[in-house]
Order: C-alpha cells, then sequence, then structure tokens
C-alpha cells in the first residue's frame, strides 16, 4: 500500500470540497473494496475521505409509504432491524447475507450502492424495489442509477446521502453465492407492488438488470409456478471460472422462484 494523504470531514459540504479540489482522490465509507483494492495497489488514490464523521447519514427511518436508510448504515443494522424486518423483510434477509460478520458490521449501504459491484447483494435490493438514491446534489432513481460494471451517475464530489425505498405488498431475495467471497453468482431479488412486480438481478452479468418477462408472469400470478417455463438469454451474461453464462442463466430461473418462495413465507 502506497502513502496518502487522510481526511475525516464532519460536514458534507466539507467532504464535497475535498473529493473534487484532490484529484483522484476516493471517499470510503466501510472501506470493504477500497482497502482491499490499496492493498493489491490496483488503485493509488493521493488521499482518502473518510465519510464516517458525516452527521445524520446513519440510521433508519420510517416514512409510512417508505423506509429510507442512510448511506452510512451497515448491513448488519439494516439485517437487525425490527423496522425493515417487518416492512421490508427481503430487504433484511439480503442485507443478512451479505459476506461475514466481520463484513456485516463495516459494510454500509451507500459504499455498496455507490461502488456498483456487478456481483454485490444490495443493487439487486434497490432496482428490485424502485427505489431512489439521495445524493448531496439530488434524487436519483434506481432505474437511472445502474449503468453497467462500476458505474453510476455520481458526479465528483456526490455523496450519497440515503436510500429511500417503497414499501412493497411482498419482497423476496434469493442468491446462490461464491463459497469463498460469499458474492452473488446470481441473486434475484423479487417486489411486488399494488401496480406490477419488480425482478432485479445480480450477479449474472456486468451490471444488474431487470427481466421484463418474469415480471409480466409474476404480475399475472405472484407463485414461483409462473415463472418456471422461462429462460433466460445467455447473451452478455458473464462467463468465468466460478460459472459459465448458460449455467448463470439457469441460476436466474431457479433463484427467482426461490425470492417468490421467499417473499411468500
Amino acid at each position: 500500500m502506497k502513502p496518502f494523504a487522510y481526511h475525516q470531514p464532519d460536514q458534507i459540504p466539507d467532504a464535497a470540497k475535498l473529493l473534487t479540489s484532490i484529484e483522484d482522490s476516493k471517499p470510503v465509507a466501510g472501506g470493504m473494496t477500497l482497502i482491499p483494492t490499496l492493498k493489491q495497489r490496483l488503485a493509488n488514490p493521493p488521499a482518502l475521505v473518510d465519510l464516517s464523521k458525516l452527521a445524520n447519514l446513519k440510521g433508519i427511518t420510517d416514512g409510512g409509504t417508505t423506509i429510507t436508510i442512510g448511506a452510512m448504515t451497515p448491513h448488519a443494522m439494516v439485517a437487525g432491524s425490527r423496522l425493515v424486518q417487518t416492512k421490508i423483510p427481503g430487504l433484511a434477509a439480503l442485507a443478512s447475507m451479505i459476506g461475514d460478520p466481520a463484513v456485516r458490521s463495516r459494510g454500509t449501504i451507500g459504499g455498496s450502492v455507490a461502488n456498483n459491484d456487478p456481483a454485490a447483494d444490495y443493487p439487486a435490493g434497490v432496482l428490485g424495489l424502485g427505489a431512489t438514491v439521495v445524493t448531496s446534489k439530488r434524487e436519483i432513481a434506481a432505474d437511472k442509477f445502474f449503468r453497467g460494471l462500476f458505474e453510476t451517475p455520481l458526479e465528483p464530489g456526490e455523496i450519497i446521502t440515503a436510500i429511500r425505498f417503497p414499501v412493497p405488498v411482498k419482497a423476496g431475495y434469493a442468491k446462490f453465492k461464491a463459497p469463498a467471497s460469499r458474492y452473488a453468482l446470481v441473486g434475484v431479488f423479487v417486489a411486488q407492488f399494488a401496480d406490477g412486480v419488480r425482478v432485479a438481478v445480480t450477479g449474472a452479468g456486468p451490471g444488474v438488470f431487470r427481466v421484463p418477462p418474469m415480471e409480466a408472469a409474476l404480475s399475472g400470478n405472484f407463485d414461483p409456478s409462473a415463472i418456471a417455463a422461462i429462460r433466460i438469454d445467455t447473451e452478455g451474461l458473464t462467463s468465468d471460472i466460478h460459472a459459465e453464462a448458460d449455467y448463470r442463466a439457469h441460476l436466474v430461473t431457479v433463484m427467482a422462484k426461490r425470492a417468490v418462495d421467499a417473499a411468500l413465507s
């Protein structure tokens, strides 16, 4: 790991100013991705801007028809929240499946969403629930936030402050995880709303994506049998040392059925 300057501002404008004024500086939330990247010398930022002291970025609030989770809220807090377990149990279950206890204690929802790792769990929950990403500058709908491999519309100095989730009728998440990293080989989040169903897939391709045929089928009949015959096109799916594209395509249907089962239970 090469030397770098370290800043720990306690106000969002100060953090944004540091990130824009120091070229190639990096924000750090839980550090679950950034620190290993630095240790492997895959990144060499001149400065890190620690977001852990920023006020009001940690916690979960009830908005009635929505739940808002502060960007610096760790996965363990989401998994253990009685509010989330009651209103969006599928999201609490998703958080409980991330990494191991150490990762869940340090990693944050804002850091995961901003990083947009193609095998991360939270992008599936955010897109599947049609959440809104709230930043220091604006609000961004989930459908417009995830742009592909580690790519988002966040601008230099723009900091995620919270994620606002609409409360669904039912929701569930299921994933087939890599045994070592516990990242998703394929993870599927399914959410039923009064006006339809959303299905979001992580781990299968270069970024999280929705599955319209499954959404249409489940909107008519919210039951695993409704999607049992749906096959996913392998074009654009990932093939690597963990799984080939055709296996991941098969897993999408399997995990989607399990996610519906989880939502119903």
